[in-house]
């Protein structure tokens, strides 16, 4: 028995394999959800489109100096200037009552007193041990939505 006739089949075996390898490899990644255009993809194929995320509340619904606070969230919602909105855990960091009201651009814990500046989220007055972790927030003409 020779060699050589043996090395042509083990090539054309190899190759024959390799081929078929390549088509299922292709059949898989076509029919990958991978490979489907996801949601939030430009039509032009430059970058993600912007989309808002979750639907807070209406600008209108957060007064100047005060705020909205959305207990079943566990966010509180204060006005900046203009159409400026800022959004904080609602959770006092003291005990983890959630807060009550935005009054006089102070957040109110009702459980134990603790007071947060409704700009910044730090506290004003304790037992809070820190201030309420931001929540990124924005104002897409006049709705309010998380990021």
């Amino acid at each position: 028995m020779s060699l050589e006739p043996l090395s042509r089949r083990s090539a054309l075996w190899g190759l024959a394999v390799m081929g078929g390898a390549a088509a299922v490899g292709f059949v898989v990644a076509r029919t990958s959800r991978a490979a489907a255009p996801g949601p939030g993809t430009a039509a032009n194929d430059y970058g993600p489109v912007s989309t808002p995320g979750r639907l807070l509340a209406r600008l209108d619904e957060v007064t100047a100096r005060g705020g909205l606070v959305l207990a079943d969230q566990k966010i509180v919602l204060t006005a900046g200037g203009g159409d400026t909105v800022h959004g904080f855990s609602a959770v006092c960091t003291h005990q983890g009552c959630t807060v009550a009201s935005v009054v006089d651009g102070v957040i109110v814990c009702p459980c134990h007193a603790s007071r947060f500046d409704a700009q910044t989220g730090e506290v004003i007055s304790g037992p809070a041990p820190r201030g309420l972790p931001p929540v990124a927030v924005t104002n897409d003409d006049g709705d309010v939505y998380t990021m």
